[in-house]
């Protein structure tokens, strides 16, 4: 599925509604460069999980916890991993086998230890379509 957003606000909603719509064991895959939206989609993921503290990317601490909402949120920023074995240090299978959400955020780069069936959601600008435009794709596997 795509989906094309023109602001900010529609990017939140698409998260919001995922996040609405999220199970118990879900891995969700987050890529796209830099300032493309993956913590405004996230914002909405974890609103849509009824997480009301602010969300904010884990840059510097590769993975946040959220267990206020229905399920319980693990978020992965993995940009900084310089080895997988630091994936296996942080304990990542207790999360992404868990019985939260886990959403993935840099996922390209820890593609050999991600599970076999996951949702990829790949966000990309066009600038021809404007500034605030991105093309979010959707797919199952």
């Amino acid at each position: 599925m795509v989906i094309e957003s023109h602001s900010e606000k529609e990017t939140y909603e698409l998260g919001r509604k995922l996040g609405m719509e999220a199970r118990a064991g879900q891995v969700i895959t987050l890529v796209g460069d830099l300032g493309v939206g993956k913590t405004v989609f996230t914002q909405g993921l974890a609103a849509g999980l009824g997480i009301a503290e602010p969300v904010s990317s884990p840059t510097f601490t590769i993975v946040q916890i959220y267990e206020e909402g229905r399920l319980p949120l693990y978020h992965f920023d993995v940009y900084r991993i310089g080895d997988i074995e630091e994936m296996d240090e942080i304990g990542y299978e207790d999360y992404f086998y868990g019985e939260g959400v886990c959403l993935i955020e840099w996922a390209n780069l820890v593609e050999e230890i991600l599970p076999e069936h996951l949702t990829e959601i790949l966000i990309e600008k066009d600038l021809k379509q404007g500034f605030d435009y991105r093309r979010i794709t959707v797919k199952d596997r």
